[in-house]
């Protein structure tokens, strides 16, 4: 390892798993701006920002664990462009507030836990030790 080496990996990390809190709140963000279905939330994280991933299983323990205490709820809708019928999403209106509140939480997080990408190259000659 030397110093452009930790450059690279800042200018180019590896992305982040979301664990499950993060992702019932990153789900809420999401759906309070419309209803959604499990693949596409995986795929706008992706497309959305490089940092995030979200695994499958996360996904669906979260979503789980939102339908098992009322925040979403769950439909079938034929989506255009798709075969079959997805299993839609969307925030109950009594839950809205919580929800808000806890999208808030997400966005928090992603600001102040994202990488900066304007890391300049590193030229070793510019560092000084014990100066």
């Amino acid at each position: 390892m030397n110093f452009e080496d930790i450059y690279c990996f800042f200018r180019n990390p590896p992305p982040l798993y979301l664990n499950q809190e993060l992702a019932v709140c990153y789900i809420l963000d999401i759906l309070i701006q419309g209803d959604s279905y499990g693949t596409e939330l995986i795929a706008r994280l992706e497309h959305e920002s490089s940092t995030y991933r979200l695994s499958d299983t996360v996904l669906y323990s979260a979503i789980k664990f939102l339908e098992a205490n009322g925040t979403i709820v769950g439909y079938w809708k034929k989506v255009e462009g798709r075969g079959r019928p997805r299993r839609m999403y969307q925030i109950d209106s009594e839950w809205t507030n919580q929800a808000k509140e806890l999208a808030y939480f997400w966005k928090r997080y992603a600001d102040t836990h994202s990488i900066p990408s304007d890391t300049t190259p590193f030229d070793s000659r510019a560092l000084s030790l014990g100066n």
